[in-house]
C-alpha cells in the first residue's frame, strides 16, 4: 500500500489534477481546501507527507505549518508562488522539508515527493528499510564509499579529493539511488535555497565528479537522464568485485 499524502490546495482543478497523478503512482490521497480544515485533518490523521499551498483561505499555509510542527513532525512540501521568496524562507524556517513553485511540472513534483518520503517519510515505512550504514552516514556504490562523518570518499581504498560542493552533490545522489534528481533539486540541496545563479552550475559539478571518479576509475556511475537530470542507479557493475 502506498504512502498516505494530504493535498492542501484551494484551487479545485489543480488539487484534482495532483490527486489523480498521485493515485496513478499508487499513493493514498486525502484533500483539504482551506487552512483550518487542513490543520484538523493533519493533526488527526497519519500522513507520510503533506503538500501544502501557502495561499489558503481561513488560515494561511505558513500558520498551518507552524501549528502542525508544534504537534507532530509530518514532512511538508510547500506549494508557493514563483516570486514569494520570503514565504519560501519562512516556510523552510518553520520546518518544511522542501518547496516547489507554481506552475510546476508534475514530474518534478513527483520526484520531490519521492525524495522527501525517502529522507523523511517514516510513516510510509521507508525509514525502517534504510540500511544501518546509511543511518550512520555511510553510503556505498560498488567499491565506492562515502563517509559523511569523516567527510571522505574512497574507491577501492583510494582517497578521492573532492571540494565541499562536489562531496555534497555526490552524497545527495548516493542517498537517492534510482531516483532521477532534476538540476533544480540538486542545486537546492547542494547550494541552498537562497542561491542565485544558473542551474547549469550543476552540470559543472557533475563534470568534475565524473573526471575524478568515472574517468579516473573507468566506471560509469553518474548517469544523465536527458531533459530531466541525473541519477546513480543501485546495483553497481562492480558491486561484487573484490
Amino acid at each position: 500500500m502506498g504512502a498516505h499524502i494530504l493535498v492542501v490546495e484551494d484551487e479545485e482543478k489543480l488539487a484534482r489534477f495532483v490527486e489523480l497523478e498521485l493515485l496513478h503512482e499508487g499513493y493514498i490521497v486525502s484533500k483539504a481546501a482551506n487552512g483550518r480544515e487542513a490543520l484538523e485533518i493533519a493533526l488527526n490523521g497519519d500522513f507520510a507527507l503533506i503538500l501544502l499551498d501557502i495561499m489558503l483561505p481561513g488560515l494561511n499555509g505558513l500558520e498551518v505549518l507552524r501549528r502542525l510542527q508544534q504537534e507532530k513532525p509530518t514532512p511538508v512540501i510547500l506549494l508557493t508562488a514563483r516570486d514569494a521568496v520570503m514565504d519560501k524562507v519562512a516556510g523552510l524556517d518553520a520546518g518544511a522539508v522542501d518547496y516547489i513553485t507554481k506552475p510546476f511540472a508534475i514530474e518534478e513534483l513527483l520526484a520531490r515527493i519521492r525524495v522527501a518520503l525517502k529522507l523523511h517519510g517514516s510513516s510510509s515505512g521507508m525509514a525502517a528499510q534504510q540500511p544501518a550504514e546509511k543511518e550512520a552516514g555511510v553510503y556505498r556504490w560498488g567499491r565506492l564509499l562515502l563517509s559523511e562523518k569523516r567527510h571522505q570518499v574512497t574507491y577501492d581504498g583510494t582517497d578521492i579529493s573532492l571540494t565541499n560542493r562536489e562531496f555534497q552533490m555526490l552524497k545527495v545522489l548516493l542517498e537517492n539511488q534510482d531516483i532521477v534528481l532534476s538540476r533544480d533539486v540538486l542545486l537546492n540541496r547542494v547550494c541552498g535555497y537562497d542561491y542565485v545563479g544558473e542551474t547549469n552550475v550543476v552540470d559543472v559539478y557533475i563534470r568534475f565528479l565524473r573526471a575524478k571518479i568515472d574517468e579516473a576509475f573507468q566506471i560509469k556511475m553518474i548517469q544523465t537522464v536527458r531533459g530531466v537530470g541525473y541519477v546513480i542507479k543501485s546495483g553497481a557493475p562492480d558491486m561484487t568485485a573484490g
